[in-house]
This record gives C-alpha cells, sequence and structure tokens, in this order.
C-alpha cells in the first residue's frame, strides 16, 4: 500500500492507492512532469536571450525546440490516451467509482481533461 505521506507531492490521482498501480495515471504524472520541466527549460532560456539580448533563431536551435516540443506532446498525448482508457475501464465497465465511494472518480476524469489540454 502506498502511504499518504509518501505521495503528498503527486497529483490528486496517484494519491488513491489503486490507481497508483495503474500504468496509465503513472505515465500521465511522468509524462506531464518531463513536459514541466521541459517548458521550465525553455523559459529559462527565453529569460537568459532576453537578458543577453541574444538571437534564439539558429537553424539548428530551432530545430531542436521543434523535435523536442513534438516528442513531449506525443508523450503527454499518449499518457492523456492511455489514462483516459483507465477510467473508461474502472468507472464505464468494472463500475468501480459506484462500489468504491471513497474514490474521486470526477478527480480523475478532471486531471486527465488537463492532460489532453496540454
Amino acid at each position: 500500500m502506498v502511504k499518504e505521506a509518501e505521495t503528498s507531492y503527486l497529483p490528486s490521482p496517484a494519491r488513491c492507492p489503486p490507481v497508483i498501480s495503474t500504468l496509465g495515471f503513472s505515465y500521465l504524472i511522468k509524462s506531464m512532469g518531463l513536459q514541466a520541466l521541459w517548458s521550465f527549460g525553455l523559459a529559462c532560456l527565453d529569460i537568459y536571450a532576453l537578458r543577453r539580448k541574444r538571437d534564439l533563431q539558429n537553424p539548428v536551435l530551432v530545430s531542436l525546440f521543434v523535435v523536442e516540443d513534438w516528442a513531449t506532446a506525443m508523450l503527454s498525448l499518449a499518457a492523456a490516451c492511455s489514462s483516459a482508457g483507465v477510467v473508461v475501464v474502472y468507472a464505464r465497465d468494472l463500475n468501480f467509482c459506484k462500489s468504491e465511494p471513497s474514490l474521486p472518480c470526477s478527480r480523475f476524469e478532471i486531471s486527465i481533461l488537463f492532460g489532453f489540454l496540454t
């Protein structure tokens, strides 16, 4: 079992023990973490370029940004799709959300919606 204190830094789907063991939600959490790190790194690079008044329109650098943005976007989409599949199985097929009222299934659906929006 996963203790609440161990996962207090994770988003809400990860706080529920039956859901943390599913591959879809753990993949979503890791994918969104990678997306956040990549975006933070780009923001730091932009701030550096603005302070130093440097141009970032180097063709090699722009191609690297395009490829990496495409890769993180595909990872995020795949993670959101797999998590949506897990929620469909839990909520619709197994009726797990109705039999376990302590599970915040609506929060899981909202977190997947935000995953699709990113």
